[in-house]
């Protein structure tokens, strides 16, 4: 669980529709709402226990999702930006639409990288992509230009992706010419905003979810993700992402 900078856009193909802007502001703001719902602070904990402490706060119960994060502590960035990813989805209303096995399958992160949905959100490389794209629920994409509040983002900070990488998981908030401001559970502090220097991240790939209707097909998904399970271990390279996400120049 360790938690990209090319000039040209990427969209994942299950995400090949044509978006709607109305719809896709309203999700977006929808995300906003959920992040403002967030505390604030209880620092920073990236370890297997802060793992755990979160899956044990999280359940389903009667179409909602439960989080008692009043004793979880000091947490991490996916696992935070996972929060608010199950906020918006309570928030659009698709919690009386899903079936209880997939409310149960997006409440369950008590699962290893690369398994379940939490397992691939919470996986190192492209995992939040990846899930968007194998749900066919959004887009995902690198230019800054097509950036939008409310836009999940990874960002690694070196070269690596896979099993050295060093990366962060957020929301993505604004930005200037030579910074980006973003909101997630950051170092040292914990849930809240910070603002970097564009100079410093190395990749970045934004995720959009569009059309949350498409959330059904989690009981699609398989147990697995082996690429997003090997990203623990193994090391990868742009290409392969690209390659592994049949990435496409515009939207």
């Amino acid at each position: 669980m360790k938690i990209l900078l090319p000039a040209f856009l990427i969209v994942l193909p299950s995400c090949a529709q044509v978006e709607l802007p109305a719809t896709s502001r309203t999700v977006n703001s929808e995300v906003l709402s959920a992040v403002r719902s967030m505390p604030a602070g209880k620092g920073y904990d990236a370890s297997q226990a802060a793992v755990d402490r979160l899956a044990a706060s999280v359940s389903h119960q009667n179409r909602t999702f439960k989080q008692d994060l009043a004793k979880t502590g000091p947490t991490f960035c996916s696992g935070a930006t996972y929060l608010v990813f199950l906020r918006t989805i309570e928030k659009l209303g698709w919690t009386n639409s899903l079936p209880k096995t997939s409310l149960n399958r997006l409440a369950n992160l008590d699962v290893k990288d690369g398994e379940e949905v939490f397992g691939r959100w919470n996986a190192n490389g492209p995992g939040t992509a990846k899930l968007f794209a194998d749900l066919n629920c959004g887009i995902s994409f690198t230019s800054f230009d097509h950036a939008r509040p409310g836009d999940f983002l990874k960002l690694w900070w070196t070269e690596a992706i896979g099993g050295k990488e060093s990366g962060h998981l957020v929301v993505y908030l604004s930005q200037t010419p030579t910074t980006v401001t973003w909101w997630s559970a950051n170092e040292p502090s914990g849930y809240g905003k910070k603002t970097v220097s564009k100079s410093k991240i190395r990749h970045h790939l934004f995720s959009r979810l569009t059309q949350p209707k498409n959330l059904s097909n989690v009981s699609r998904l398989s147990p697995k993700d082996q690429f997003l399970a090997d990203m623990l271990r193994k090391d990868f390279s742009w290409e392969q992402v690209i390659q592994t996400c049949k990435a496409r120049k515009t939207p």
